[in-house]
This record gives C-alpha cells, sequence and structure tokens, in this order.
C-alpha cells in the first residue's frame, strides 16, 4: 500500500516563494507517475505538474516557469518549487501517484493520493 504525506504548505505574500514536499512509502508500481493536483475553495482539482519515472515533466500552463517539479528516489520524495506566488495560486496541493509511463492530467487517473497542504499567497 502506498502512503503519500505533503508537507511544506504555509501563508505567503504575493511574489514569494514555498517548496512542498511529497514522502511516498510503498510502490505499487515499478513504472508510474507523481502529480501535484490543487484544488481552490469552490473549484475543481486541477493538475498542476508531474514527473515520470524517467524524469519527464508535465506543467500545467498557468505555473510554467514559475514551479518546478522534481524528485529525489533515494528518499522517496517528490518537491514542487513555487515561485513568484500569485494569490490565484491559493488552494489545497495534493501529492498523487498513477501507474504506467505516461503523464496525464485527470485526477481520476490517479491511484493513490496524499491527504493535501494548505497553500494561502495573500495579495
Amino acid at each position: 500500500q502506498v502512503q503519500l504525506v505533503e508537507s511544506g504548505g504555509g501563508l505567503v505574500q504575493a511574489g514569494g516563494s514555498l517548496r512542498l514536499s511529497c514522502a511516498a512509502s510503498g510502490r505499487a508500481f515499478g513504472v508510474y507517475v507523481m502529480g501535484w493536483f490543487r484544488q481552490a475553495p469552490g473549484k475543481e482539482r486541477e493538475f498542476v505538474a508531474s514527473i515520470s519515472w524517467a524524469g519527464r515533466t508535465v506543467y500545467a500552463d498557468s505555473v510554467k516557469g514559475r514551479f518546478t517539479i522534481s524528485s529525489e528516489d533515494a528518499k522517496n520524495t517528490m518537491y514542487l518549487q513555487m515561485n513568484n506566488l500569485k494569490p490565484e495560486d491559493t488552494a489545497v496541493y495534493f501529492c498523487a501517484q498513477k501507474g504506467g509511463s505516461g503523464t496525464s492530467l485527470r485526477s481520476d487517473e490517479y491511484n493513490y493520493w496524499g491527504q493535501g497542504t494548505q497553500v494561502t499567497v495573500s495579495s
């Protein structure tokens, strides 16, 4: 059973930075994709970024050039470095894992989820 635990959220002013971490225990898939999603109040969960087991990254247009996804296999940890944060980035951020090598922007294709960490950006 895979468990994912996010950390690193908090309150930051617009233009500031945060780094989220996702620690994974167990691994259900030999080939997998890890992703970050976010959900703001009253809105649907949306894709932010993903990274495959081979290191291929994909970003949502809204975060390109500001966010960087990375992973450290030795620590079974994935990161999301968020720079130049904007108030519209305010949301609960979730990490997730799916099997296979193909990335997906659809949350329903991810099998395992963390509990989420709150990111609040003040203007």
